[in-house]
């Protein structure tokens, strides 16, 4: 019988990774139990062992930008053994016949593949796959359930689950609201429920909400709505709202060593009511999308709705307040940046409390405005790297690929590369790091602080900023080394014994 194979592709494994790629086991659970088990590789943790794809098995790999050239040669690779390839993912979403020119494809899938996979599945060892499925955007009641008893054991410091897809904003940046929509998608309340039981009884305190927004009703948004003569659009976000706080005083409910990470808009400060529903559910930290500093920088990004300067500083000042940590996310290179925006960041980010940070140089994603704009421009120019189309900057190999693809009005790439590099060695500094460990109590506690934010550093400043292959490879030992002393402080006891809140109760009611 042949096997299913989900790959993860990466060019750097850890031995270890913080959070658990949930699509693989989404679309192990999709697979069905016809075939058997999937065969799941992540090489973020190992690399895939070629001598376990056989001739008509078939294989299903997930791409984003970063990871397609190496989900390429994975395709090609295994489909030279006589093996089917399926190609998924958002990249694939936006270029189907990329992963049949480049990655010997059979299929790819466009879209939501909840639904779709077992038919791609059976088509394949049918001899018959079409060349594209469309997935589409299954509505949040069709989300499937993920296969976490495939985990292997102790490999993922965090687990995952999705309560929500698509967002309602439409960041120049972002590629999101386009591939996932901008009407919010919510699973069933009871279904998020059961899958973190699932994942605390397994040994998981800390489990990311994998939402593309957790906040897709604004206290402006419903205050547009309720200027519309027809209320109806009222009444569709008052039940989107409802069910947020539903969700959050059910998983209030569960143990309270339980803590949940998500992703939020800055809006979300203007509603006190919902972070202290967050902090009541457990959700303690939150990745907010600050992008820039300064007016003109939000700007350039479409960002309009976000603040800047003091007024930005006491934005970000309330989440702390209310108990939920920020990861503050910050884009260098934009037009509006100067040499001297890398310390004011810097400084802002201090300023604000903020408990991590995270600085990325502006990239033109696929399926972004700003990936239309930069790439129409770079037609003009037909500019070439190792042969290779800038416009497709993932295909160039990953040692020639440029750090930085727009040229600045006022600085260098290289002095906006080493611009980042100072702001991420600056706010990581042992110094600092010991000084923001004291948002939390005990010693373990501190040396654990220490030691994620060095790990975090070292995984997702160096890899991708640093030009040198020695300091890359050399700080992805590093993120070996620390993941693995890191793994035993974010595990915890099995609860095998954990119920379902509500369920036990009405196990043990009068019977009729």
């Amino acid at each position: 019988m042949p096997r299913v194979h989900l790959v993860n592709p990466s060019t750097q494994s850890f031995g270890v990774a913080v959070i658990t790629p949930r699509w693989l086991y989404v679309l192990a659970a999709a697979t069905g139990d016809r075939w058997g088990d999937p065969h799941i590789v992540d090489e973020t943790l190992d690399p895939l062992d070629l001598a376990t794809i056989h001739a008509g098995d078939v294989v299903g790999i997930g791409i984003h930008t970063g990871n397609a050239l190496r989900g390429y040669e994975i395709g090609r690779q295994v489909r030279a053994r006589g093996a089917w390839v399926v190609y998924g993912g958002i990249h694939a979403t936006l270029f189907p016949d990329e992963g049949r020119s480049h990655g010997g494809a059979h299929a790819v899938v466009r879209g939501d593949g909840d639904l779709i996979w077992s038919r791609v599945i059976e088509d394949c060892v049918a001899g018959k796959p079409l060349p594209v499925y469309e997935g589409g955007q299954v509505s949040g009641d069709t989300f499937v359930s993920a296969r976490w008893d495939l985990l292997p054991e102790r490999r993922y410091m965090w687990a995952s689950v999705q309560t929500v897809r698509g967002c309602p904003k439409h960041c120049s940046f972002c590629s999101v609201w386009r591939t996932d929509g901008q009407e919010p998608r919510q699973r069933g309340v009871d279904r998020v429920v059961r899958e973190v039981v699932e994942l605390r009884r397994l040994g998981f305190r800390f489990i990311a909400l994998a939402d593309d927004n957790f906040y897709p009703v604004t206290l402006e948004d419903l205050a547009q709505a309720r200027r519309r003569s027809d209320p109806s659009r009222l009444r569709q976000l008052e039940e989107l709202r409802e069910e947020r706080f539903e969700l959050m005083a059910r998983l209030a409910e569960l143990p309270d060593d339980l803590v949940f990470y998500t992703q939020i808009t800055m809006e979300a400060a203007e509603d006190p009511a919902f972070l202290d529903a967050m902090k009541r559910a457990h959700i303690l930290g939150a990745l907010v999308g600050v992008e820039s500093v300064t007016q003109a920088g939000l700007k350039d990004v479409y960002k309009g709705f976000n603040l800047a300067g003091d007024d930005l500083v006491a934005r970000l000042r309330v989440f702390r307040r209310h108990g939920v940590h920020v990861l503050g996310s910050f884009i260098f290179g934009l037009p509006s940046d100067t040499k001297a925006t890398f310390e004011t960041t810097v400084a802002l980010a201090e300023r604000a409390d903020l408990t991590f940070a995270q600085f990325v140089l502006l990239t033109p994603f696929p399926g972004t405005v700003d990936f239309e704009k930069w790439s129409a421009d770079q037609d003009r120019r037909r500019t070439m790297v190792a042969g290779v189309p800038i416009t497709t900057h993932w295909l160039i190999p990953e040692e020639q690929r440029p750090r930085l693809y727009t040229e600045h009005p006022t600085m260098s790439l290289e002095e906006i590369r080493l611009g980042a590099q100072h702001a991420w060695d600056r706010f990581y500094s042992w110094r600092s790091v010991w000084a923001r460990s004291n948002v939390v109590r005990s010693m373990k506690a501190r040396v654990a602080f220490v030691l994620v934010s060095k790990m975090y550093r070292q995984m997702y400043a160096n890899t991708g900023i640093a030009t040198d292959s020695a300091r890359v490879q050399r700080s992805a030992q590093w993120a070996r080394w620390l993941g693995l002393a890191c793994r035993g402080l974010f595990l915890a006891r099995p609860m095998p014994e954990l119920q379902v809140p509500g369920e036990m109760s009405a196990s043990i009611g009068p019977r009729a």
